[in-house]
């Protein structure tokens, strides 16, 4: 399987930069406050920071946030909307850029959707395992596979019909419709199941996923959006 990092990408960096929590999502960072939770300690790691959204979300709740990713595109937009923020560039099998810090805190916004390969997945959450305290907890923001065959708010599928007999593992395509950049995003499917096999061999032990539906009084952006979230899974 051929997998290409569509995120670095100076013009699709651009076009991402200004991206905050519009639509779908709202319901994607809604309820990470609550998850992540109080009394977790104050240093935080954004893994796969992009432009650096979710880092500020980090650094917005009091933590000491560190962004961390494979991009230098991305990165270098991170680092021009928040000039102040800890942003560093990682290869893509080595954590030595975190060096010994203990996070009391590990986000990954969509990260591991891009993440192909389960041994890859496997090994990347061992290496935050490794710089993860003691009481710690990791978050996975990931895409669940409903949102490759459905049409939401903020993505659309309806160009990629062959989404819907991908199976974990496969190349599924989706388009952002919150940015300017309209290219297809190509990403990695990956079940629940397949997620709590992965914490498992890594050595984690996984909570109970949230699934942040949109109900009929779920709002988003000030109005009621019942069929704005893809089934997005946190663990």
């Amino acid at each position: 399987m051929e997998f290409n990092n569509v995120y670095q990408d100076r013009d699709r960096a651009a076009s991402y930069a200004g991206l905050q929590f519009p639509g779908t999502y709202y319901l994607a960072y809604r309820d990470l406050p609550e998850i992540i939770g109080e009394g977790m300690g104050k240093h935080a790691l954004d893994f796969g920071c992009g432009t650096g959204r979710s880092t500020r979300f980090l650094t917005d709740l009091g933590f000491a946030a560190v962004g961390v990713d494979i991009s230098p595109e991305m990165l270098d937009q991170a680092r021009q909307i928040d000039p102040d923020g800890d942003y560093r560039q990682v290869a893509d099998d080595d954590s030595a850029a975190l060096g010994v810090e203990a996070f009391d805190v590990i986000l990954a916004v969509f990260t591991f959707d891009n993440i192909p390969g389960s041994s890859r997945k496997a090994s990347t959450l061992e290496r935050l395992g490794s710089v993860l305290a003691d009481d710690g907890r990791i978050v996975l923001v990931v895409s669940a596979p409903e949102i490759y065959v459905n049409e939401w708010e903020s993505f659309t599928t309806s160009a990629y019909p062959e989404n819907r007999s991908a199976g974990s593992g496969d190349i599924v395509r989706i388009v952002m419709k919150d940015v300017d950049d309209g290219r297809a995003v190509e990403d990695v499917l990956c079940t629940d199941e397949d997620y709590r096999s992965l914490f498992a061999v890594s050595g984690l032990t996984c909570a109970t996923p949230c699934d942040p539906w949109a109900g009929p009084t779920s709002r988003s952006n000030g109005s009621a959006k019942p069929r704005s979230q893809p089934g997005r899974s946190t663990f």
